[in-house]
Order: C-alpha cells, then structure tokens, then sequence
C-alpha cells in the first residue's frame, strides 16, 4: 500500500467498493470482478464468523489476506485435494499461524477434506482446527506454525529439500521432483531473529523456488507498527540476495497475478513479495490493533456484514462459491496431471531409481542400513564425538538420505560426511549443509527438511548453545519429526572455555520436553547405539557427546535401548551413571572395593527409554532394596526419581582445566565413594530404626 491510501468511513457495499476504486487507481488496481469478490468474501466471513463462535482468535489478518490465499489456492499453488500427501505438491508454511483461519477456510472450500463442522469447531477441544495449524491434525498442513519466525526457516527447509531431492533423482526430461514452497509472513516474523538467520541463508543458496508473502498491513497487537518496527524490509531482503517485487493493495488480483509469476521466472533467486493489506478489511475495526487478536463482536460483525454486502448467516456459503472455487480447483488438478505420466514414464525407463525415491517417499530405511562395522577396543579412549563421527561416517554409507551439517562448527563437533560434498547454489548434489552461526535457523530449517519428506536430517553445535534451538527443537518434538540434533561439549569438560560454555541445566530442560529422546551415552559404543535409535526413532532425538575421551566398554554390556544397563555388578551400593562419569562410577566402584564394599555401576544413558521398562526390569538394574545415587556433571534436578541420593552441579562451572574442575566440584572417584560409604551409613542406620 501506498501513504496515500486511507481507510473509509462509508457504508454499504457499493460506497466501500467504489472507495476502493480509487484506491486501486493510486496502485493501477481494476474493481474485483463479482464472482472473485463473493469468493473471497466468503473466506472473510468465514474466518471472522468462526473467531466469533470460537470467542477467541486473530479475525483481522485473515480477512485482511483472503485474496491472496484465493489466487493462491485456485491459480498458483501446485496441490491435489484429493490426495493433500502427494509428494510432488507444492508446499505452504502460514507463518503467522495465528492467522489459521485463513487456511482453514482455504482448505475448506478448496475441497480437502475439512468440513463446516470443523469450521465451527475451531479451537475446541478435540477439533481438527486448532488455534493454530498442526501437522497431522488437519488435511492439507504442511507444518505446525506458530512461534513466530519459524515459519520462514520451515519454508527454507522446504526448498532445500526440493532442490537435493531433485538433485539426486532428476534425470533430463524426467524432472519427478519439481515443486515450490510459499510462505506468508508477517512483521512479527520479521521482527524476529530468526528469519533473519534463515533468509540470509536461503540467498546464500539461491533458492529460486521459496517465494514469501509478507504482509505489511502498519499494525502490530500493541498497535500501530512503527512504535517498535520501522526498518526497511525490503532493502533487508535485497541485501540478502533475494528479488524483492511489491503489490501495494492485496485486493489488486492482478497484481498479485503479475507478482507471483514474476517469482515463478526468478531462476537465481529466492523471492520476497510485500503485499499491502488492511487488517480487518471492511470492519469497523479495520487498520487497526483490535482487529488483531479478538473476535470483533457481534455488532462489528454486523456492521461488517453491511459493509461488504454479505446477506448469509454465520459458516453459510453460497453455492456459487463453491461452484466457483472447485471450477478453479479442478482446472489446476487437471493441468497438472501430466506429473502423474511423468512419474510413470519415470519407472518404466528407471525402475531401479524409481523404487528407491518410493523408499525414501515412505520413510523406509534401507535394508541392512544398521549392519555396520563399527569396531573400537574395549580399554581404550575415544571422545563422544569422534565416536560420533566414524558412526555418522559409516552410517552415511548405507543412508544415502542422511544429510546434515552444523553451525560453523563440523570440525569440532565431527559431523561432516567425508565421502561427500557441500549443498551449494547450483549444486545440490552434496549431503553436507553449511548453516553458518544460526542455531535457531539452522534447527527449524532441519524441521522443514524432515517435514518435507524423503531426507533424514542432523544437524549439530555446542550443547551449551541448545537453548538457542530450543523452540525449534520443542517443534520437532510437537510433530514428532525424525530430527537428529548431535551436542557435542557436553559438561564443565570444556574446561578453560569457562561458564558461558559449560552447559549445566541444559540435560534437565531437554528432558523435560515431551516426546523428545535424550540421549547421552557412556562410551563409543553407547555413541553407535545411540545413533541406530536416532535414525530409527519416529521422531526427535538430541545425541549429548562429550569433548573428552572416554573408556571404552565391554560391547557385550551396552544397551541403551534398554535406557540403563549394569557395566559393572556389585551388591552394596548402586551408582548411576551418564557420559564420561561413568568412569568416575567405576572409579568410585574400585575405591569402594579396597574397603569391602561391593558397588554396582550402571550406564543410564537415556532416561526415557529407561522409563519405558517394566517395573521388574527397572528393578533389576537399580534394585530398590539397595542404596543407590547418580552421578553427572549437570544440575541433579529429575535424578531423585531413580535414586536416592545425586551428585551433580547446581550452580554454574568456572574457567580453569577439566580435571581441577571435577576435583573441586566432587565429581571424582573418591568423592563419589565417600557419598557412597555416607548413603549407606544413613540407609543402615534408618533400617536400624525402623
């Protein structure tokens, strides 16, 4: 939109369309021809009507944004109702997921299978309209959105997943992976910094086939924008690398048209495109901050209602519209059929890579894919991540999906996949992604490639920078997307570096996290266990790797799919035991035996696959009728579930070498012990008197 373009006070339908005749004038926009303005009406209404119902909701930007989710839906987008899994569809991330009734109400008339009921269910209990989009929950979502920015890195991982696909499996004249991924934003998402990280990437890689909308509507919920947001977007994005074009009122179809097309004919760049919109269009409340967050009420509601011309009751849609929207639909379905003959022509002349892009498809792994040789010697020293590394290596191998990368950090987190090349601009034939220093980014873009389909994901940093992936990572653990996050660095081992880089309460938050698979092994065949369940796990799994060398264990006595395993018996005491302080267990189980006690060690590398035992199995590895306490270099919060006693840190490290820091923080053999000989002393003399 322009400056020169104000809202109106006029009624009637007639007097706000003629307002906007003169408006479109100022941005070259013709009137909106009937059958499109009911079309898009109905989608107004239908959102407004079921945030009213609802009693809570964002009415404003869905109204605000029904003629670019209509030319989308009905010209642009690459979709099959009928089939919203079909793997060459075009995929589209709402951002502003608090908008979802714009996409509900979409879906809705587009034919997927959304019903008027689940309309008027929206935000209820059990509903298949959340407040916001969910994946799985609703036909036709691509990713749950929400979290504000990470939308954008979805939509970044989109096309990235899109463009190795193809890479690997399009052949001249058979291009079987060939769709595009749109985004619709909005100034939060701008606000936020991880957009920022997640464009300036996707420029650097030159994805032509990402465009994102964003809707520059002035208003923010605190109200008008520039009170906290004046920076120029557009010349942002240029400087990214992006092609940057503009569509000054969003009710100009024809500019919209003109725009998108002109992002469909970038071959070099990924393309931002600034839609101007009044939130709450034809409301009362229009250009304004209480269109934003609230149902507009009843006699808003009304008013609106006379505003626009729109004589129906709350979620009734005239059946011209439909007539109208499905026309549209079945046109573009019946154009796109030639990539159904494509497909077929693809496994007759290539058989042998047709099967294998089904396999990858489905999200099977292949067979024999965990058959690896993976060898080290038991009595020698091997870091977490170097283990990391020869597992990753070798598993690379045999997963030819498997890609990834890190944060600017692979030489020390050992996560790059040496028989392979870099993803680069031009070249997506490479399984290893340079993220750059954008944790928050790079974790929502791994997000969006498993989304996508057809690639297994990791990415890796620092376990102390997890917090800055921990809203991405909370995404994948709500979608249950097959994520692999490896952090590396794992405790107050990292020494000199000091407290800013010594990750403390980082176990015990990642744990909490529902649906989320925490793993921390004890040694290098821990570590390759660790990585089979990851690439198994039906979703997210957080690998914690330690810097320092480890002893490696008796193979024969690991077992972290059972979440906890004896490597050592005894009969006395029980200490507990993940990472590297496993060996302070037996440390402390050697220290005990010179004075008669017989101590059992055990390696309880995943708290929730341990959790999953049966009670009689659990007891058999932490017997309850014998003392027992843990030990681990992070704060002890959770541990007195499984024991009775935890040694841990609950304050912050200090910069000084790794062994002073374990001496003075009790975290060594004799210290250990010595909690050890105290617990049994107060159990026995608790026995006594009882």
């Amino acid at each position: 939109m322009t400056d020169q373009m104000t809202t109106t006070s006029l009624t009637g339908r007639d007097a706000l369309r003629d307002d906007l005749v003169v408006l479109s004038r100022v941005d070259g926009a013709p009137p909106t021809p009937e059958p499109e303005t009911e079309a898009i009406d109905a989608l107004r209404f239908l959102a407004a009507d079921a945030v009213e119902h609802a009693g809570s909701g964002h009415p404003g930007t869905a109204m605000a944004l029904a003629p670019l989710a209509y030319r989308l839906f009905t010209r642009h987008l690459c979709h099959d109702p009928g089939r919203p899994d079909w793997f060459d569809r075009d995929r589209l991330v709402l951002s502003i997921g608090h908008a979802s009734m714009l996409l509900y109400g979409s879906l809705y008339l587009s034919g997927y299978d959304v019903t008027i009921d689940d309309l008027r269910e929206f935000r209820r209990w059990g509903s298949r309209t959340p407040g916001h989009p969910e994946r799985g929950v609703t036909p036709g979502i691509d990713i749950s959105t929400g979290p504000l920015g990470q939308g954008v890195a979805n939509g970044v991982g989109f096309a990235m997943a899109e463009r190795m696909l193809a890479g690997r499996f399009n052949l001249p004249g058979l291009p079987v992976i060939n769709h595009r991924s749109w985004v619709i934003a909005g100034d939060g998402d701008m606000m936020e910094g991880i957009s920022s990280e997640a464009a300036s990437l996707a420029g650097r890689l030159g994805l032509d086939k990402l465009t994102v909308f964003y809707d520059d509507n002035r208003i923010s919920l605190e109200g008008a924008r520039d009170v906290e947001f004046c920076e120029d977007v557009p010349e942002r994005f240029a400087a990214y690398g992006w092609q940057v074009l503009s569509v000054g009122c969003v009710n100009d179809l024809g500019a919209l048209d003109a725009a998108i097309t002109a992002a469909v004919d970038e071959t070099e760049r990924p393309t931002l495109i600034v839609v101007g919109s009044n939130i709450g269009y034809g409301s009362p409340k229009q250009d304004t901050a209480a269109a934003h967050g609230s149902p507009l009420g009843p006699e808003a509601i009304r008013s609106t209602r006379e505003t626009l011309g729109w004589n129906h009751e709350p979620f009734e849609v005239p059946e011209t519209v439909f007539e109208h929207w499905h026309s549209l639909i079945s046109k573009r379905t019946r154009d796109q059929s030639y990539r159904d003959t494509l497909m077929e022509s693809y496994r007759v002349q290539q058989p042998d890579l047709a099967a294998e892009l089904d396999r990858v498809i489905a999200g099977r792994l292949p067979i024999g894919w965990s058959d690896t040789n993976t060898s080290f010697e038991p009595g020698t020293r091997v870091s977490g991540r170097d283990a990391s590394g020869v597992v990753l290596n070798e598993l690379a191998g045999r997963v030819p999906e498997l890609v990834g990368g890190s944060a600017d950090v692979a030489p020390s987190t050992k996560t790059q996949i040496i028989e392979s090349g870099d993803v680069n601009a031009g070249d997506w034939s490479g399984r290893n992604i340079h993220f750059g220093v954008r944790e928050h980014a790079m974790a929502a873009i791994c997000n969006g490639i498993a989304a996508h389909g057809g690639l297994r994901p990791y990415c890796a940093t620092f376990f102390v920078f997890s917090d800055y992936l921990r809203p991405a990572i909370r995404m994948a653990a709500l979608m249950r997307l097959p994520v692999i996050f490896v952090m590396t660095h794992d405790s107050i081992g990292v020494g000199e570096d000091g407290p800013t880089h010594q990750p403390i309460e980082h176990l015990a938050g990642l744990r909490a996290m529902p649906d989320l698979q925490v793993i921390r092994p004890g040694d290098a065949y821990e570590v390759a266990e660790a990585w089979r369940l990851a690439l198994d796990h039906q979703g997210p799994t957080v690998l914690v790797l330690s810097r320092q060398d480890m002893a490696v264990l008796d193979p024969a006595l690991v077992d972290v799919d059972a979440g906890a395993t004896v490597v050592a018996a005894g009969d006395d005491v029980t200490i507990v035991a993940t990472g590297t302080e496993v060996e302070v267990a037996l440390a402390a189980r050697s220290e005990l035996g010179s004075t008669g006690i017989s101590a059992r060690v055990v390696s309880m590398p995943s708290w929730d696959r341990y959790r999953r035992r049966s009670a009689d199995q659990r007891q058999a590895i932490i017997p309850p009728t014998v003392p027992s306490l843990s030990v681990e270099a992070a704060a002890t919060q959770g541990w007195l579930e499984f024991v009775d006693d935890a040694i841990g840190l609950d304050h912050f490290g200090a910069s000084a070498a790794a062994g002073t820091l374990y001496e003075n923080y009790g975290l060594t053999g004799d210290a250990v012990a010595a909690r050890a000989r105290a617990l049994i002393t107060r159990r026995r003399g608790y026995s006594e008197t009882h």
